[in-house]
């Protein structure tokens, strides 16, 4: 079986490869991401009940550490929802009316990042890019063609 590049992540930043860790990235990554954590705590219970609590938490917070998923709070609700971050980024339009989350792939920020690395100093891994505002059906127009 070949690692995802998210557990070949881990390893590279000298994480050791626990069960419990292979199961919450095995569990994020079936989902697509877009989970809070009680769905990743009852879906890591369906496939292994002995994984505790303090476990999935600390491997989420390890895991938002390294900028392999980012907590997101698209639906309106105070508990957040993981995502992943492909390639080290991901983004969304959130409908303000709905709540209805598009995501889409080209955010145009690759020079405004060198920019900011530039500047700063600091090397950039990844980011989370939110618009908010009202889809066509909440605006009560047509679609976009």
């Amino acid at each position: 079986m070949t690692d995802s590049p998210r557990l070949q992540r881990l390893r590279e930043a000298g994480f050791k490869i626990t069960h419990a860790r292979q199961t919450v990235l095995s569990v994020l990554e079936e989902a697509g991401g877009h989970m809070t954590s009680a769905q990743v705590l009852d879906a890591v219970s369906a496939v292994d009940s002995g994984i505790g609590r303090a476990s999935v938490f600390r491997t989420l917070d390890m895991l938002s550490r390294l900028s392999l998923i980012r907590p997101t709070f698209v639906d309106g609700s105070g508990a957040p929802v993981f995502v992943l971050l492909p390639d080290g980024h991901h983004h969304h339009i959130v409908c303000t009316g709905c709540g209805t989350v598009t995501e889409f792939d080209d955010c145009g920020l690759s020079h405004l990042t060198e920019k900011l690395e530039a500047t700063t100093g600091v090397q950039i891994v990844g980011h989370l890019l939110e618009f908010y505002g009202l889809c066509p059906l909440c605006r009560g127009a047509a679609a976009p063609a």
